[in-house]
């Protein structure tokens, strides 16, 4: 066989089920030929985009698969990878390489140097016979540790070598994960118990660890609040009494008042980076902060309680650590009604926008339609770059783990829709909506046609304000003179022209009918867009509120 037909005989053997790729690299034939089903998008961003989405749902069982051509196919696909690697997702990334003789030659480009600083490891299958090895490295640092993606270049001559059958030795890697120091770990409980005020700050890596019956059983045997990173929403349900809702550069009022308040966090599967968004901290806390990844320790926050392992082992640990203290002994439940007195309070003030009739139409008043409408259990929800994100992401309340993909440590826009795509492949009977800005539809909004062509039946809400209004502050001049900020197309007519269902909606009332439409068309097998004509609507909850 040849060297691409053993890659996709292993990857088989992995689980792997589809190949997101684009354009031309024979990879795509050899995973047809063993029933690994291509789906080839517009551009390699969004590919990378949709072995991403798919990832993040699966929880990396089985990975998301992306191939590209080299060249300029690997350049162009570089921001898709670079935000699955500043979000931590697993993802195989499989570049066709210049032949050998001159892949060193300027000025052709290398995914093996270039790639460096975004992928978990690069590794060239320079030799055949090393393909076995090679790819069971790759599989292993995808399975194990903190997640990320995993790039193996296939250098042309080498990808249509012989390699014998008995070459391909291959048995799927099986994955390990460690438990926490016992002794660090019952200090650290002590130190919860003790705490008068303290917060549960959980991260995506109580998603990947497949934790949140631990972390929801852990809170509620300390009656403490959690609070979970954008990246983590979802990982633990925020239709829970217990449950704060998600930080980031916005939050909801109860994170941020019991934040503020807070004496002692818990950080759980997060890596508390100081980035844009991030949930701030306020100064004067007292951190237990359990990661997989020791790179994570004091980096930004000094660690007074540092424990490394994994999510799940870890919080089990907790939980028998702090039964043996309380001993039977119930926790006062009354922070639970002042998380109901401050969380309705704070959608009092809301309610003006998220209920607003008026015309253009408030993108709040949208959201707010949309959660009324669709039950969170049964959807997998995300949010573009920009206004988007700030605005959904404080009063979206996911319920399930995966129900909502966030992201944004890498403000790419135009992700969400790869990402929504690869949710959808891997969970087909959910209802899986991505929204984005008219920014964000103009950087990657003809791979909607992908969605229609492939049969990935999505729905894609594009908020339409006709501008960039979040860069308000930042273009100023330009836009008096030169109207720099303006923005403008008919998106539905470009969905219907795309093959798919399409709709615009300028009014309040045909909100909810045209998202009951959507899900229809949806059951049915086609992919839907609605736009939606927008006010510039730059008013967002608790923005840095620390």
């Amino acid at each position: 066989m040849k060297v691409i037909d053993a890659i996709a005989e292993i990857m088989k053997r992995e689980g792997v089920q589809f190949l997101s790729c684009y354009p031309t690299t024979p990879i795509i034939e050899a995973c047809a030929s063993v029933g690994i089903r291509p789906y080839l998008c517009r551009q390699e961003r969004v590919g990378a985009g949709i072995a991403d989405g798919y990832s993040r749902v699966t929880n990396g069982k089985p990975v998301g698969v992306f191939a590209m051509q080299y060249g300029p196919g690997a350049e162009n696909a570089f921001p898709g990878v670079a935000t699955a690697y500043s979000d931590s997702t697993p993802v195989l990334v499989l570049p066709l390489g210049h032949q050998r003789d001159r892949a060193q030659v300027f000025p052709l480009f290398s995914s093996a140097r270039t790639y460096a600083s975004v992928t978990k490891s690069v590794e060239t299958l320079n030799l055949a016979h090393e393909v076995s090895e090679v790819m069971r490295r790759a599989f292993s640092l995808l399975k194990m540790g903190r997640p990320g993606p995993v790039m193996v270049e296939i250098p042309a001559d080498v990808a249509l070598e012989e390699v014998s059958e008995a070459a391909v030795q291959y048995t799927p890697v099986k994955a390990s994960r460690p438990a926490g120091n016992p002794q660090e770990v019952a200090e650290a409980a002590r130190a919860l118990l003790q705490a008068s005020h303290a917060v549960i700050h959980a991260g995506q890596g109580v998603l990947y660890a497949e934790a949140t019956d631990e972390l929801v059983e852990w809170a509620e045997l300390l009656q403490r609040p959690v609070l979970t990173t954008m990246e983590g929403k979802s990982a633990f349900p925020e239709n829970h009494s217990l449950a704060l809702g998600s930080g980031s550069g916005v939050m909801s009022r109860p994170v941020v008042h019991f934040l503020g308040q807070a004496d002692v966090v818990l950080a759980v599967g997060t890596s508390l980076t100081k980035h844009g968004m991030a949930t701030p901290m306020p100064a004067g806390k007292t951190f237990i902060h359990v990661t997989n990844d020791e790179r994570d320790l004091n980096k930004n926050f000094a660690a007074q309680y540092p424990i490394l392992g994994d999510a799940k082992l870890v919080l089990r640990q907790f939980i028998e650590a702090a039964k043996d203290v309380l001993a039977g002994k119930r926790r006062d439940g009354a922070v639970a009604s002042e998380i109901t007195q401050v969380r309705e309070e704070w959608l009092k003030e809301w309610m003006p926008k998220l209920a607003s009739d008026e015309v253009p139409l408030n993108p709040y008043r949208v959201m707010w339609d949309f959660m009324q409408t669709v039950d969170p259990k049964d959807a997998i929800v995300t949010h573009d770059s920009g206004s988007p994100r700030d605005q959904l992401m404080p009063f979206y309340r996911a319920t399930a783990p995966r129900g909502y993909l966030g992201w944004g440590k890498s403000h790419a826009l135009g992700t969400g829709l790869g990402l929504i795509m690869g949710a959808k492949l891997a969970a087909p009977n959910k209802f899986c909506v991505n929204f984005m800005g008219d920014a964000a539809f103009g950087m990657t909004g003809l791979d909607f046609e992908t969605a229609v062509r492939t049969g990935i039946p999505i729905t894609t809400i594009v908020l339409n304000n006709s501008a960039m209004a979040i860069e308000r502050h930042a273009l100023v001049v330009s836009h008096e003179r030169y109207r720099a900020r303006d923005i403008g197309g008919n998106y539905a007519d470009m969905g219907r022209a795309m093959g798919g269902y399409a709709e615009r909606v300028e009014k309040p009332d045909e909100i909810v009918p045209a998202i009951q439409r959507a899900r229809q068309h949806n059951e049915a097998g086609r992919a839907v867009l609605l736009e939606f004509i927008t006010s510039q609507e730059i008013n967002f909850s608790h923005r840095r509120a620390f």
